[in-house]
């Protein structure tokens, strides 16, 4: 895959500056005895191999489905990104520890103008960098390569701390690399923090974009036939890879020929517009010759209007022949009663149609 490429490409890009620059900070770290510098250079190694690790997950996401695996590897994407998640934590806290050392007993820096200018470059080397690195990872949709370039930023800014550091030294005589390394250890441990609670909760299962939901159902009600689209939900295999289901509205007159047909055509548009494989197309029925119906779903539609926390009704249908009344509703996540408000609904319905046999379905707030 082209997205593939470009992963493996910036990442090489990254691994190449990383390893440079942590090779170049090192020498001047020790030669200038400064702790901050020493530790960016790590910072930078850790950088180097969060690439990697953005390499190897990106080869092993993209192997093809197999019997174990059938829909194949994709959210290995995730975990590469937690990975480097708990990278960052780690250069984080070890950079905490020296820095607390340092305050404890501290030592006496010593830079040179050549250490400074270099220090300088690797700050514009690494904004370039990470604002590089991270465009290509919201371009192909790789975690992996947001977070990479997100920790790319937090080194330049490291590292211009770093440099404000040794200006104030050289000035003043006043040695803050110490305070100053702790500062910055923080803001990295809070980063880490942040971005492996982002990846956790991909991998629990998020809701879906709600303009990608939204599109497709848009396109699935493009259809004539198709009076209405709802329960969308959509399962998430790896960025950019979904396979889903859907409920439509169709005409009680419509044959099963018919509908097979129109579903085919369905899940064909969908996929080629918004790479989602719908596995599964339900249907509602909707009535078509009974001005009854419409009123009684006006009715029931009144009713709802008494309840804030209904977000939606679908799928009604009335069969006078049965006595039944059949229809779903999904009620908000913020309702802290939703099956008592379920309850009341089902049984204020059953006295507006005593005659009815009444079924109403609580469905979930999924896509939207």
């Amino acid at each position: 895959m082209e997205s593939d490429k470009t992963i493996i490409r910036t990442s090489l890009i990254g691994i190449g500056a990383n390893v440079f620059l942590a090779a170049l900070k090192a020498v001047i770290g020790l030669l200038a005895h400064s702790v901050a510098v020493v530790l960016d250079a790590v910072n930078n190694l850790s950088d180097a191999l969060s690439s990697l690790i953005t390499i190897i997950g990106t080869k092993l996401a993209g192997r093809k489905p197999d019997k174990k695996h059938p829909l194949g590897h994709g959210r290995i994407e995730y975990l590469s990104a937690a990975v480097i998640s708990l990278i960052i934590l780690y250069a984080g806290f070890t950079s905490l520890i020296e820095s607390i050392k340092k305050i404890i007993h501290p030592g006496t820096p010593d830079y040179s103008v050549i250490s400074l200018v270099i220090i300088a470059s690797a700050v514009t080397v690494k904004i370039v960098l990470g604002t590089y690195v991270r465009r290509k990872g919201e371009e192909v949709d790789s975690d992996s390569l947001v977070a990479s370039g997100k920790d790319a930023m937090f080194d330049a800014v490291i590292s211009a701390s770093t440099l404000i550091a040794a200006l104030i030294f050289i000035r003043t005589g006043l040695s803050l690399e110490a305070y100053l390394g702790a500062l910055i250890s923080i803001v990295i441990i809070k980063s880490g923090m942040e971005m492996l609670r982002e990846t956790i909760s991909e991998i629990l299962g998020e809701r879906v974009d709600a303009d990608l939901a939204r599109q497709v159902k848009e396109t699935v009600c493009s259809f004539e036939q198709v009076r209405g689209a709802y329960d969308l939900v959509l399962h998430n295999y790896g960025p950019g890879r979904y396979t889903g289901s859907i409920h439509i509205e169709l005409p009680d007159t419509m044959t099963v020929r018919e509908a097979d047909t129109l579903e085919r055509k369905i899940s064909m548009k969908v996929f080629q517009e918004h790479a989602v494989a719908l596995t599964g197309i339900s249907v509602y029925s909707y009535n078509t010759s009974r001005d009854e119906a419409y009123e009684m779903e006006a009715k029931v539609r009144r009713l709802l209007e008494e309840y804030p926390s209904v977000i939606q009704m679908h799928g009604f249908y009335m069969d006078d022949e049965k006595k039944t009344i059949r229809f779903d509703i999904i009620i908000s996540f913020d309702e802290k009663e939703r099956r008592k408000v379920h309850e009341e609904i089902c049984r204020r319905v059953e006295e507006m149609f005593p005659d009815y046999i009444v079924y109403i379905l609580l469905d979930y707030d999924i896509s939207e």
